[in-house]
């Protein structure tokens, strides 16, 4: 009997050191790389304490967390074109949009920890397409030239080599080389254009996904600089400054320049109120016509253009209007 008061307790003790096996969740391949279009399988293992039907749910993370498998239905853009066994998921004919982080999670409410989940990132490959070329059509010898390709589409970044006349145009280390070409940023750029750098230029794009690009060949031309055409240019640009400064010279001495307020001519016409009293006024002078007349003003009045004139007349309009004395 003591012997078995003693066991039992023995026993309590090994069950509560046994460990506990929550909800775990794993995957066999975290980041996933396949090429557009083909299909991508996205695996995602669990186990679990005691429940036997936990939930399943796969999200996608990005700006917001969309769902992908949620209460046993694929949602929104993969619905249709995607299928889960146990819970791993497969996507079928995968594109750009497709690419990103993914995560699995199993929910067992029955387990001392009742959620798990794991990370995928899914990346889709793209073979190179046709870069864009800029290649100037001409340029002048001694000049900085820049040509340059460039692949948006390519994933992983396309890498890029130049081709001159069919011929690949190698990077050059050396310090007096005439050009420099970079494979990541698909610039080849001369330093010092020569005549010799005339022809034909081309660009290929490659990745390894797929075959590599090459844009359509376009011809470059170097020319030297037209030294009698500068000179040329020079002279007729000083002969016209020159023409342009003496025929002010001679117009500001000549006083085609001399201010236009130096003698103000104003023009008063008489308004409708004040038109009646003139012509009351000039009952007695049949042979005098009325006319607007000129008020000529100077720093000093002059007596002969305001000897007829009275004291003016303002209406409402802000018109200022003269009569004849009788």
């Amino acid at each position: 009997m003591e012997k078995a008061s003693l066991f039992l307790p023995l026993v309590i003790l090994l069950i509560q050191c046994l460990p506990i096996v929550p909800v775990t969740v794993s995957t066999t391949t975290p980041k996933v790389e396949v090429h557009e279009n083909s299909d991508a399988v996205l695996s995602c293992d669990f186990r679990t304490e005691k429940e036997q039907n936990p939930r399943i749910e796969w999200k996608k993370k990005g700006t917001d967390v969309s769902f992908v498998y949620y209460e046993g239905h694929f949602r929104g853009a993969f619905a249709g074109r995607a299928r889960i066994k146990g819970a791993t998921v497969t996507l079928q004919r995968v594109t750009q949009k497709d690419a990103g982080e993914y995560r699995c999670e199993i929910t067992a409410p029955h387990d001392t920890i009742t959620l798990g989940e794991t990370n995928i990132t899914l990346e889709v490959l793209v073979p190179p397409h046709t870069p864009s070329c800029e290649i100037p059509s001409s340029a002048l010898t001694g000049s900085v030239v820049q040509l340059r390709c460039r692949d948006q589409q390519s994933i992983p970044p396309a890498t890029y080599s130049w081709y001159k006349d069919d011929k690949p145009l190698t990077p050059s280390r050396m310090a007096n080389a005439t050009y420099h070409l970079n494979p990541i940023t698909g610039i080849l750029e001369f330093k010092t254009v020569a005549r010799g750098d005339t022809g034909q230029y081309s660009c290929l794009a490659s990745n390894k996904v797929g075959p590599p690009k090459m844009c359509e060949a376009k011809h470059m031309k170097i020319e030297d600089v037209n030294m009698a055409g500068v000179v040329a240019a020079v002279v007729v640009i000083c002969l016209v400054i020159a023409i342009c400064g003496f025929g002010g010279y001679y117009a500001h001495r000549n006083g085609y320049f001399s201010s236009p307020f130096g003698s103000l001519s104003v023009m008063v016409w008489p308004t409708s109120a004040t038109r009646t009293s003139i012509e009351q006024k000039t009952r007695l002078m049949p042979t005098t016509t009325l006319h607007p007349k000129t008020l000529r003003t100077s720093n000093t009045p002059s007596p002969s253009c305001c000897e007829d004139l009275d004291n003016p007349l303002e209406d409402t309009t802000g018109v200022v209007s003269f009569h004849p004395n009788e």
